[in-house]
């Protein structure tokens, strides 16, 4: 039995201790707020200010883990180099955990270093240099901070008068102590995809049957697998996945996103060391292991030999519309009555506008209509209401 510091509590790390319990392992759900969903199904919590170094010291010291778990970008992640130095195993490494929990450095290693297509960017800290910036890079562009998640503090500007309140919106919702922002142009591109990649002990790296998904608010709201695309694009994207994990080192399954246009082929836009959010489509049993399954595998040294397609799914998000100290939910026995459905109630103790909550998905055979369950799995997830 191994020992599993999970640094963050949300819902996918819920899924991830899941995983872990029925493979026989021990998990410490640490995050800042007590009865986070993974603490309800972990063997221990800690609730501390993972951005407070001393604090993160003293846990890792405390537990002493096998293995130590990021799952959210707010943490102080140059103290991950320490423990790895100490002897202890940071998934998928301190290295990736550094560079991906930080856009700039993703970004640079991308276009830089490994000379993927991205979108034209540029960085701004204050917002005077992000009038700037926007001069260099053009209308339309989005602005993102380099610290955050779930498209908190991502907006897109369109005219100049969008240019302070975007930088306004950012500081919001940036995590951590990091107040700049990345400028990117925007991309006319034709779908966006998460391509769920494994990097295994083995050296030999698997690649999921690529994901669709629609964002608003810079979130995800639905997604879908397979997402149908063209082979020579998903060639392309494997390729880049594996060029940049093999840069960034260590064993895991790490969540790709690209903007693949027709026109001017796939562009690398973000990575997750983690299980991806637009991943939960994977409970609804769409591959022989659902992106939590792998990511725990990869970690402990179990060999995946194979990813294969079960069946078609997709899934949509469950949004609270109000802040509730004690939220509940409406009209869940309308899923409950749809047949090929299924969903996944997160507990979380308290809601706020546009909060994820839960999660429906919704099945059928391999090569039915991606489209048509998608749109389902929508207009199922617009019945259910989140109540204060």
């Amino acid at each position: 039995m191994a020992k599993i510091l999970l640094l963050g509590a949300g819902e996918l790390g819920k899924e991830f201790v899941i995983a872990a319990q029925r493979l026989g392992q021990y998990v410490i759900a640490v995050d800042n707020y007590k009865n986070a969903p993974a603490m309800q199904v972990s063997h221990e919590f800690e609730v501390i200010n993972m951005l407070d170094g001393a604090a993160l010291d003293a846990i890792v010291l405390k537990h002493k883990p096998d293995y130590i778990v990021p799952e959210i970008e707010a943490i102080r992640t140059e103290r991950l180099y320490a423990y790895q130095e100490q002897g202890y195993t940071v998934v998928p490494s301190a290295k990736a955990t550094n560079y991906t929990m930080n856009r700039k450095a993703i970004r640079d290693l991308a276009a830089k270093d490994l000379a993927l297509q991205t979108a034209p960017y540029t960085y701004a800290s204050s917002a005077q240099t992000l009038r700037e910036a926007v001069a260099q890079i053009g209308m339309p562009c989005v602005v993102k901070p380099l610290m955050s998640s779930s498209g908190k503090g991502q907006s897109t500007i369109k005219t100049q008068a969008d240019i302070d309140k975007a930088w306004a919106y950012s500081q919001q919702g940036s995590r951590g102590d990091v107040a700049e922002v990345i400028v990117e142009a925007f991309i006319d591109f034709d779908y966006e995809i998460t391509l769920l990649t494994v990097t295994q002990h083995t050296g030999h790296t698997l690649f999921c049957p690529p994901i669709g998904h629609r964002q608003e608010r810079g979130d995800y709201q639905e997604s879908w697998q397979p997402a149908l695309m063209d082979d020579q694009h998903l060639k392309t994207a494997q390729e880049m996945a594996e060029k940049v994990t093999a840069a960034l080192t260590g064993n895991g399954l790490w969540g790709v996103e690209f903007f693949v246009s027709n026109k001017h082929g796939v562009y690398f836009s973000e990575l997750s060391p983690r299980p991806h959010d637009t991943g939960m489509v994977t409970l609804a049993n769409t591959q022989n292991f659902n992106e939590f399954e792998l990511h725990l595998r990869a970690i402990l040294g179990l060999p995946i030999t194979e990813i294969t397609l079960e069946r078609t799914g997709a899934s949509a998000v469950l949004l609270a519309s109000k802040d509730s100290e004690n939220p509940y939910f409406e009209n869940l026995e309308v899923l409950a009555n749809s047949p090929k459905t299924d969903f996944r109630l997160f507990g979380k103790p308290t809601s706020r506008p546009f909060r994820r909550m839960g999660v429906v998905v919704c099945y059928d055979a391999l090569n039915s209509d991606v489209t048509a369950i998608t749109q389902k799995a929508k207009e199922l997830a617009q019945k259910v209401k989140v109540l204060p």
